[in-house]
């Protein structure tokens, strides 16, 4: 799959978690219940991460690639940071304005982790 598909893939995902965060609901948001912690702050970090993808296939799809190797290596350390400061447990901050939980955690690592080998294994 090309880079320019997978980014405009994962933009629109991440807007819809981004939004899906503002509903009450199991998965994320800010319920004691949900899976995944998301604040405000959280979920328009999601939305302006979606943003980005879709205006780099949009607007630089020749740099669709490097942005998803970027942008995977960005989340990888988010992961990597936010069990260095908080394990996987509990809820804490990461970067100082990021609300998350033990569950956001292994997510971030796991997202990083495939959004890299996307990047990696995409044509350019």
């Amino acid at each position: 799959m090309s880079a320019k598909k997978l980014s405009l893939a994962f933009g629109v995902i991440f807007i819809a978690v981004g939004l899906l965060g503002y509903f009450n609901n199991p998965i994320i948001g800010l319920a004691e219940n949900a899976i995944f912690h998301a604040d405000g702050m959280h979920n328009i970090v999601h939305i302006v991460s979606g943003v980005l993808f879709l205006l780099v296939a949009l607007a630089a799809p020749a740099s669709s690639r490097r942005f998803l190797i970027l942008f995977g290596i960005v989340y990888l350390l988010v992961g990597v940071i936010g069990f260095i400061s908080m394990g996987t447990t509990g809820m804490g901050q990461v970067l100082g304005f990021l609300h998350v939980n033990g569950a956001d955690n292994y997510l971030h690592v796991g997202l990083g982790l495939i959004i890299l080998v996307c990047g990696l294994a995409s044509r350019k």
